[in-house]
């Protein structure tokens, strides 16, 4: 007995910016590779976008065109709407939402509506037994969110970290390599496009913090909870923190960590030493990755390029492919309803830290330092005073193992003190 041939997949692509035009390429120049690998063709059949002129480098005109985005997500002829515009609210979020509301499947690369939205969103697309899936919005073209819901579905997972801002990792390492300043690096990197229309969501930590609490969901059965994510940026970090953590045998990066406490969700994203000789610490440029560790596997560490045209339509086109087998898999992993809301918790793991202070330099300002260290149970490991030609005195210390809460307590301490000339810097020392 034979079976007839599925029907073709039909997609609909609103946004047809660079992740976007990959997409097209892909379908296009891959059609055959995509049909052999899912059992049936996959094919474009319309699209939207702001502007129907610009010169993309594809030819759209075997399309059907829609102004709104919306109306493409109601086509009768688009099964999966695919979903590239971005933005946490407004035509991404209403289009998605009709899409859903007439049972179509979704793929999105959009982080920050997931991050949101994301519970909303899964609970109305799996009481229409629709699927979302969102590879594309985490880590570019590394399968992250496959090997949580489906490689690594048997583990119970211990935590997840990682640099997951491409961004930010080519800030560190162009400071690093180059030995240049911040600012310097920063302008270089808006002059090249690497930065988001607001900087902020990079250097901020938003953008990555958005990634970190989808992650979260997924690796803990836990609901989105993106304000639940502790941010801090790269917007401090010197070039003279970038020197001395190299002579202590360590490099900086913007590190997201989560995991799962008896004291609830741990969910910080904020700039820390990893050892240089780790792999976090020999990631270079804007690569990402991910460090998932579960009771069973102990270890996966997933590494790839985390932007850009090819990766991130590759995994726009898994999570398509995925639809076109018939594979369903929950949103976050488990059904949205039976996401639990965990309670956020400070992270409260005792680690050593990196201080970078500036004294005013006048006789017993160390010792007021070393007081409010000691007062709060906080033992120095190494402590260094460098040359200095002004008024202020530059400190580094490194601790012994303490809990960030006491050493916030000690900072207040100092800046109480009258000894303080500016804000100290303090990084968490990371085991990887």
């Amino acid at each position: 007995m034979t079976t007839s041939p599925l029907p073709p997949l039909r997609l609909g692509i609103a946004g047809l910016g660079t992740v976007g035009v990959g997409v097209v390429k892909i379908v296009r120049q891959k059609a055959a590779l995509l049909s052999a690998r899912t059992g049936r063709a996959i094919e474009i059949t319309a699209v939207s976008a702001r502007s129907r002129d610009k010169d993309r480098g594809v030819t759209l005109s075997g399309y059907a065109w829609e102004d709104d985005p919306v109306a493409l997500a109601k086509r009768d002829d688009v099964d999966v709407f695919v979903e590239l515009m971005g933005g946490e609210d407004g035509p991404a979020k209403d289009a998605i939402e009709a899409a859903i509301a007439l049972g179509k499947d979704v793929v999105t690369a959009n982080k920050a509506l997931l991050a949101h939205h994301g519970q909303a969103l899964a609970e109305a697309a799996e009481a229409k037994d629709a699927v979302i899936r969102f590879e594309a919005a985490v880590a570019g073209g590394i399968p992250v969110i496959k090997s949580l819901t489906e490689g690594l579905a048997g583990n119970e997972i211990t935590r997840v970290m990682g640099v997951m801002n491409g961004t930010c990792n080519y800030i560190l390492t162009r400071m690093q390599d180059a030995g240049l300043p911040y600012e310097e690096v920063f302008a270089e990197a808006d002059a090249l496009g690497y930065l988001e229309a607001d900087p902020n969501l990079d250097v901020g930590g938003i953008d990555a913090g958005h990634k970190l609490s989808l992650l979260s969901s997924i690796a803990f059965g836990t609901q989105v909870d993106f304000d639940g994510v502790a941010l801090e940026g790269i917007q401090r970090i010197s070039i003279e923190d970038i020197h001395q953590a190299a002579e202590l045998g360590y490099k900086i990066k913007l590190l997201g960590v989560t995991q799962l406490t008896g004291r609830g969700l741990e969910q910080r994203m904020s700039p820390c030493l990893v050892p240089a000789d780790s792999p976090l610490g020999q990631l270079k440029g804007g690569t990402n990755m991910v460090v998932i560790e579960g009771d069973a596997v102990e270890q996966v560490v997933l590494r790839g390029p985390g932007a850009g045209e090819g990766p991130t339509a590759s995994a726009v086109m898994g999570d398509v492919c995925d639809i076109a087998r018939g594979i369903r898999v929950a949103t976050f992993g488990v059904p949205a309803t039976q996401l639990s809301k965990a309670s956020s918790a400070q992270s409260n793991s005792p680690a050593p830290f990196y201080l970078r202070l500036a004294l005013e330099d006048k006789p017993g300002a160390m010792a007021k330092i070393a007081t409010a260290l000691g007062d709060n149970g906080i033992s120095i490991d190494r402590m260094r005073q460098t040359r200095h030609d002004d008024a202020h005195a530059p400190v580094l210390i490194v601790t012994h193992k303490t809990q960030r809460n006491a050493l916030d307590q000690a900072i207040e301490a100092m800046r109480a003190s009258g000894v303080m000339a500016s804000d100290p810097v303090a990084l968490r020392i990371e085991t990887v």
